[in-house]
């Protein structure tokens, strides 16, 4: 039987594991290498790692921190930050990424996205959206670590990604992340009924619950979180973990 995804989210800054509130006030939580290592005895589904600085900075990716990150996962490993171009999706595929997720670069053109998919397919290539809740209720898509309003509707941007040919949809809700407080499943649900590809959301995730109503309730394919599997208690003590047999 099909069992959705659970998704440990890793944020890089330089050579850090950070953890953010509303992609602001990033907060050391540790080695991303041991946090690999922990994570892959944890068995987890999957892992996503994004370097929350790479695009904003205009720089390449940390390949060496990257392919010493691939090299600890025994799980499928995800990296998104700084990608641009399709030699640089061909450096991380060699490092050991199985998959790319491609952000800001998409924004300004899909060019980046055809390319990779026609040389490593459609699974290989992940459409990251990140989100804001407008002052009217609507949501707005945002790039550059949510500093810079892209200026295109959601739903336009999504079917740009899917045309493009991604294999998937991470979509990153602003206002939640870090909060712990639950996904937004009204919007979730939104999505997924209108695509036909799977749905990865992350930004709100607190609690076992909150993973099964956005899978159960949203129609997620996925779920990704970061606080939860990396902080415990209300102190937020940092304690790398992931729940165990999670059925829904």
């Amino acid at each position: 039987m099909y069992r959705a995804r659970v998704i440990p989210c890793l944020l890089i800054r330089g050579n850090g594991l950070v953890k953010t509130r509303k992609f602001k006030e990033p907060v050391y939580v540790g080695d991303p290498i041991n946090a690999m290592r922990i994570f892959s005895d944890k068995e987890v589904d999957e892992i996503v790692v994004l370097d929350i600085d790479a695009s904003r900075e205009g720089r390449e990716p940390n390949y060496a921190l990257i392919e010493e990150m691939a090299g600890e996962a025994f799980m499928p490993m995800a990296y998104g930050g700084g990608i641009r171009n399709l030699e640089q999706v061909r450096r991380l595929i060699r490092s050991g990424i199985e998959k790319v997720v491609i952000n800001t670069a998409a924004i300004e053109s899909t060019d980046v996205i055809r390319e990779a998919v026609d040389m490593f397919g459609s699974q290989a290539v992940v459409g990251a959206v990140d989100i804001k809740k407008t002052l009217f209720g609507g949501y707005r898509v945002v790039t550059k670590s949510a500093t810079i309003d892209a200026k295109i509707g959601l739903d336009e941007h999504i079917q740009n990604l899917i045309s493009a040919g991604v294999g998937e949809i991470f979509l990153n809700n602003v206002d939640r992340d870090g909060m712990m407080a639950g996904y937004d499943v009204q919007l979730i649900r939104s999505i997924t009924q209108k695509v036909n590809v799977p749905v990865v959301v992350c930004g709100g995730a607190g609690t076992v619950e909150h993973l099964s109503q956005a899978v159960s309730e949203g129609g997620a394919s996925a779920v990704a979180a970061g606080s939860m599997f990396v902080f415990h208690g209300k102190h937020r003590a940092v304690l790398i973990n992931y729940p165990k047999n999670i059925d829904f």
